[in-house]
């Protein structure tokens, strides 16, 4: 983790630069001037926003101006009218490969290896089990991310129980390092969900398999915010959510990426019916579905799946070297500006300033960061906290502008100024 002092950083960065340019003498542009040359601001329009400044779609993402219309479609028409013959006539038994292939793209992967379905929890699961059972009884420990989402240490802790291996936790700078030859797999976090740190996939991947490891990728903040390349960096399975960056609504289901040479070996610890070869024989025997489809549990979540693949249409013509770009000049700007506007040692990020270790959002150590967020948020700028003292900003490229960025952090500083003498950073303190 990198923890210093914000400094202005250079505020229009290339996609691929790596650590930006600091320096107290680089004036830092204006926002509507940013916002005018901005190639991706006619993408705003695709979405419901309102009049404040949202900064929270790495928990949920902001609602697609054409969801609404679908889902009402989807009610009224496929459910409504049609009925049972949706399944075939309206294509929802292909809903999940189908929308898998949508999101494909944004990650990296090729046609027919991402079926999405269940939550984000339920897939790490499968892949957890399946990577052990494909990694074979010589294997016997999991590793995972130390300081990683809870969810997935709960999970990955139960697995180890379940097959018998041992989880070991380990730094998330350390994981690859860590493996060695009695690691069946390692479930390993793209991005850091409390200090947005980049972790390098390719390099992390391949280490793993030098020792004989496979991976499994958490893709929850980095799907649809920067570049994945789930084919080229060799991984073997990856689990993301519909709801952050990728827009599709609370609770919208989850993907489950299984590489195809994998998908002939991948033994899910949750056969469902729709996993089935032949699902509507209702045999005793579960015989797995050829290719992606084994990821299948049960009957499709449809009014959710759909309303997530309305939603994806939001992509179209969008490229994400394009968003990644936007996505570092959006945080640089912000960093920038909070330096600038703050009295110095006000706030400390814990984001790392090097391009090529940093996600889609920015956050801002302070001791009384929950009070801080609270009066944020009643001011009209929406982030969020994380225990015990993060303020967390999420920059979503497709409908953040700069201008919102440069609004969040004027209202910061007045709610960080009109702190209670007494309140841990606050005046008089």
């Amino acid at each position: 983790m990198s923890e210093t002092q914000v400094n202005p950083v250079n505020p229009v960065p290339s996609a691929t630069s790596a650590t930006p340019a600091a320096s107290k003498a680089t004036p830092i542009p204006d926002a509507a001037a940013l916002d005018a040359a901005d190639p991706l601001a006619g993408l705003r329009d695709r979405f419901v926003l309102g009049d404040g400044v949202y900064l929270d779609g790495n928990s949920l993402g902001a609602l697609p101006a054409g969801v609404p219309a679908r889902l009402a479609d989807v009610v009224a028409r496929e459910w409504g009218e049609l009925r049972i013959r949706s399944w075939t006539e309206s294509g929802w038994w292909i809903a999940p490969e189908r929308v898998g292939d949508r999101i494909a793209p944004l990650v990296g992967a090729a046609p027919g290896q991402v079926v999405v379905g269940d939550s984000t929890g339920v897939n790490i699961f499968k892949a957890l089990v399946a990577a052990v059972r494909m990694a074979g009884e010589g294997r016997d420990e999991i590793l995972v991310d130390g300081d990683t989402f809870p969810t997935d240490g709960y999970l990955a802790a139960s697995v180890a129980r379940m097959t018998g291996r041992e989880l070991r936790r380990v730094p998330a700078a350390g994981i690859a390092g860590a493996a060695g030859p009695r690691t069946a797999v390692a479930l390993v976090n793209h991005v850091d969900y409390r200090t947005g740190e980049l972790y390098d996939a390719a390099a992390i991947t391949a280490r793993l398999h030098e020792a004989g490891a496979l991976v499994v990728l958490d893709l929850c903040h980095s799907a649809g915010a920067l570049p994945v390349r789930l084919d080229a960096d060799g991984v073997d399975l990856a689990v993301g959510c519909g709801y952050k960056y990728l827009n599709g609504g609370p609770g919208a289901p989850a993907f489950l990426y299984i590489r195809a040479e994998h998908q002939p070996r991948f033994d899910s610890p949750l056969p469902g019916w729709n996993s089935h070869a032949d699902p509507f024989a209702m045999t005793d025997d579960h015989v797995p579905a050829p290719g992606v489809a084994r990821g299948r549990v049960g009957t499709p979540d449809i009014l959710s799946m759909l309303a997530l693949e309305a939603a994806l249409e939001v992509w179209e013509g969008v490229d994400i070297e394009a968003v990644r770009a936007k996505s570092l000049a959006l945080t640089d700007f912000f960093l920038a500006r909070v330096e600038e506007a703050l009295p110095a040692g006000t706030v400390t990020s814990v984001t790392p300033r090097e391009h090529d270790r940093r996600g889609s959002q920015v956050s801002l150590r302070h001791p009384a960061a929950r009070e801080v967020m609270a009066e944020l948020i009643r001011r009209g700028v929406v982030g969020d906290f994380r225990a015990p003292d993060l303020l967390r900003f999420g920059f979503t490229p497709l409908y953040t502008s700069f201008t919102d960025a440069d609004r969040a952090v004027r209202v910061l500083a007045e709610v960080l100024a009109d702190l209670p003498a007494g309140t841990p950073g606050g005046a008089g303190a």
